[in-house]
């Protein structure tokens, strides 16, 4: 019978996103429109994620309040990227949760993820679908290089737009800080064995061998592991006069502890993966006092011009926010421009004229003016240092009161 036939229809994951792409509308009748939010909930890095979505949900919940962007209101669709399986960040996750935003008619654009991980496996999903997303803490470079424009990219047009810079600067100004601000003669250098951090230990390699530093060795550590003591004990062996750890907190708050009891008396410096309240609360003072750590980004916090919204911030959601939260707030604010601009334009608010839109940015932030090159890497390549020093007056882990910002790193020439 006609009735109890089933049809089954099989299509490739490329093939089903691709028909999805771009050309859906959200009529204005509707008056809503849904921006998805991609982030790890779940893990290491949950309390991190956190900030960042009270900051890009503090200005959505602001145009709403203020009569939506371009007339509409605008929903959440909240994702958790993050599982317990990884303990952390889940590129596998964050791909299926890829597929949810494309395949969901409401989303005309995202903003995420945190993770370079999640970015790499995100990011061909979403340029199939034609669904750009504004990342306020993803920071590996190879997603947005035109070099591999096939791989992360295959529909063409960019759609992995940033907020912050890229560990192409990232790492190698820290290297040039080294060098320049800390008088660092010798290096031993570490990473998570993820994307970020692979890719920032590396950079930050590299320039550390123009400049002269002797890095005595570089090895890799697995964030599931709970033990880096032979690791840690070969490098106090060779007596380097500083580490470097690029990754997260999963294996972060690790390293913080366990060099605290090896290695004591060495300069200790990480990326933004160690700008995180997760190291604070997990692995407390007194290890993680002393080290330093980098954003892709200028430094806010201190702008009296973002005093508001700090203020704002800390009274919605009981408790301060990161310059990642900032970050997270401008990304906000690019899409609500973007949707705002093409309502004002009388086309239909599809995602490729937000995306479209996204592209020819020039939006007023509290970073600065945020605009995008080709690519979808922000103009702007400050990175900014910080140091881990106790201030009793706050919780301890309060970032605002317990990095203490030392300057911005010195720019490759």
């Amino acid at each position: 019978m006609l009735s109890r036939r089933s049809i089954i229809i099989s299509l490739s994951s490329t093939a089903l996103v691709g028909a999805l792409a771009g050309g859906r509308r959200v009529l204005a009748a509707d008056k809503s429109l849904t921006i998805g939010i991609n982030l790890p909930f779940t893990g290491a890095d949950a309390h991190d994620a956190e900030l960042i979505k009270d900051g890009a949900t503090l200005a959505i919940d602001e145009a709403n309040a203020a009569g939506g962007a371009g007339g509409y209101k605008i929903e959440v669709l909240q994702l958790d990227d993050g599982t317990a399986t990884a303990g952390q960040y889940d590129p596998a996750q964050a791909a299926t949760n890829a597929r949810k935003m494309v395949a969901n008619d409401a989303v005309v654009a995202a903003i995420g993820p945190q993770m370079s991980g999640s970015g790499k496996a995100m990011s061909p999903i979403l340029s199939a679908g034609g669904l750009a997303t504004v990342t306020p803490s993803s920071t590996n470079p190879d997603i947005t290089d035109p070099k591999f424009a096939a791989q992360y990219r295959p529909a063409g047009k960019a759609i992995y737009f940033r907020t912050v810079t890229t560990d192409a600067f990232q790492g190698p100004n820290m290297a040039n800080f080294m060098a320049d601000t800390l008088k660092v003669k010798s290096v031993y250098v570490l990473d998570d064995s993820g994307a970020y951090g692979v890719g920032i230990a590396n950079a930050f390699e590299g320039q550390a061998k123009k400049r002269g530093i002797n890095v005595l060795g570089h090895d890799q550590l697995n964030p599931k592991e709970s033990d880096y003591a032979t690791t840690l004990t070969k490098i106090k062996q060779l007596n380097p006069q500083a580490i470097y750890y690029g990754g997260v907190a999963q294996a972060g708050v690790k390293v913080v502890k366990q060099s605290y009891d090896i290695i004591p008396n060495v300069v200790k410096a990480g990326g933004d993966g160690m700008y995180s309240a997760e190291v604070l609360k997990g692995a407390g003072f007194p290890a993680v006092e002393g080290w330093y750590a980098t954003i892709a980004a200028p430094n806010v916090l201190e702008n009296p011009d973002a005093a508001p919204m700090i203020e704002r911030f800390a009274k919605k959601y009981n408790q301060q926010p990161n310059n990642y939260s900032i970050t997270a707030y401008d990304a906000a604010l690019v899409i609500l421009d973007a949707i705002k601009r093409v309502a004002a334009s009388g086309k239909d608010v599809t995602r490729e004229a937000v995306r479209d839109a996204i592209q020819n940015s020039h939006v007023k932030t509290l970073q600065g003016e945020v605009s995008f090159d080709a690519n979808g890497d922000i103009a702007n390549r400050v990175i900014s240092v910080f140091q881990i020093a106790r201030n009793d007056k706050y919780p301890l882990d309060d970032m605002i009161h317990q990095y203490k910002y030392m300057g911005v790193a010195p720019a490759s020439s």
